[in-house]
């Protein structure tokens, strides 16, 4: 009797226990849970931690307007993906440039699909926060002075015919991912496609009024200090997550992931301590976040060594594209978007093409590992996805033009702030 107990109680242990997976293209139940959570931390990176790191940089009469616009782009991805950005993204290659639309509305998608150990459904999930937190990315570039209107239909625009091509490119079957071009987490498909994209849109709604002759502070250093901090936080997904798998290479992601934050976040605030003579918090924070973008498209490939050299180079061209490259060319790229995300970007491929490790992930090979071959291919992947966007970019900022009457706000608004003439709402009691 007590034999028959403890066999059924054994059973019904192991039925607790015991991954869903049999074989190839089963339900991994670790890795389903690892990729759930990672999604919300991914997710949480766009309308609380960016929204944050963004609305503290933003001027006191903008915050609740950068809020506003970071919440809505979160919105307007999941919606558009939904709908069709996944099936452009991953549907069937048409020629390596773009997917169809067999997936339109997730059809052919149910809950008993399966991508490689996870459910399909939560794959789409995660794809989807990538593509809310890039073009809430490219936000940052043109804060204080954009409609609220253009906005929402740049937005959809946007993610239609330029991120959903690029993702295809790298990560659903296109021609950068047959080519061998190495992005583990988004270092072209997120960073250089935000910062170019950022850039493009910044030059051609021109500068805010009165920059480079009157001062214009950040609202709170505060909440940029939290948001950084949250986006940190949720990074860990956003790399170690893009393992789609609960295992060591996802580990080892995590591990450089942090690495590389702290060592950007040190050289960006020892490079302007050195410089101007003081080490800012602003500064400390955006080295962190200049560290985690150039370690995202090498996550999953390089080893610790790897990541202190990545994060700290990071650090210091972050410095000088903020401090000395904008200044010097004169354009209004308002919170950086450029100089963090499209610099430290391109710096993160060339250096995954120096330094991707294959006793990390097998086949990934760099420069340092007997491959020269591979700083050229990801070469070939910055440019073709710089020049892609920069001219997608122009086409959309066109089309919204047309729909929306203008980009830009009016002069009398934008001297005003955009939250009470937008929203009706103030970010700080100032009457007080």
């Amino acid at each position: 009797m007590k034999l028959t107990i403890s066999l059924f109680f054994g059973s019904l242990l192991l039925l607790f226990v015991t991954p869903a997976c049999a074989g190839e293209g089963a339900i991994d139940t670790g890795d389903t849970a690892w990729i759930i959570v990672s999604t919300a931390l991914v997710m949480m990176m766009t309308p609380a931690g960016l929204a944050l790191f963004y609305g503290g940089m933003s001027r006191y009469k903008n915050l609740l307007n950068t809020f506003a616009m970071t919440f809505v782009s979160y919105c307007l991805a999941s919606v558009v993906w939904m709908m069709w950005g996944y099936s452009l993204a991953f549907g069937p290659s048409q020629a390596g440039i773009v997917g169809g639309l067999s997936h339109f509305f997730l059809a052919g998608i149910d809950v008993g699909s399966v991508s490689g150990s996870i459910p399909t459904v939560v794959f789409v999930l995660f794809q989807m926060t990538f593509a809310g937190i890039t073009v809430a990315l490219v936000l940052g570039a043109v804060v204080d002075r954009i409609k609220f209107s253009s906005w929402i239909v740049f937005t959809v625009l946007w993610l239609t015919l330029v991120y959903s091509p690029v993702a295809h490119w790298a990560w659903g079957g296109g021609w950068m991912g047959s080519m061998g071009a190495l992005d583990f987490a988004g270092g072209t498909v997120v960073h250089i496609n935000a910062g170019v994209a950022g850039l493009v849109l910044a030059l051609v709604l021109g500068k805010r009024i009165g920059y480079g002759k009157e001062a214009m502070f950040p609202s709170s250093i505060a909440l940029t200090s939290l948001g950084a901090a949250m986006l940190w936080f949720g990074w860990f997904g956003f790399n170690a997550g893009s393992a789609l798998a609960a295992d060591g290479v996802a580990g080892s992601a995590f591990l450089v992931t942090n690495t590389s934050a702290s060592t950007g976040a040190l050289s960006w605030m020892f490079t302007e301590w050195a410089i101007n003579k003081k080490p800012t918090i602003l500064g400390i924070a955006s080295g962190a976040v200049a560290g985690l973008v150039a370690i995202t498209p090498a996550a999953g490939f390089v080893n610790l060594q790897a990541s202190f050299i990545m994060g700290a180079v990071a650090g210091v061209l972050g410095f000088l594209s903020v401090a000395v490259l904008k200044q010097r060319l004169g354009y209004d790229d308002s919170l950086d978007a450029f100089g963090v995300h499209g610099i430290c970007g391109i710096w993160g491929a060339l250096a995954t093409g120096l330094f991707a490790n294959p006793a990390i992930t097998e086949g990934a090979s760099g420069l340092f590992y007997g491959n020269p071959k591979q700083v050229w291919i990801q070469f070939v992947s910055i440019v073709g996805t710089a020049l892609f966007t920069a001219v997608g970019t122009i086409i959309v900022i066109f089309i919204t033009k047309a729909v929306t009457g203008g980009l830009r706000v009016d002069e009398e608004i934008e001297v005003l702030g955009l939250d009470n003439a937008v929203h009706g709402e103030r970010g700080f009691d100032l009457q007080q």
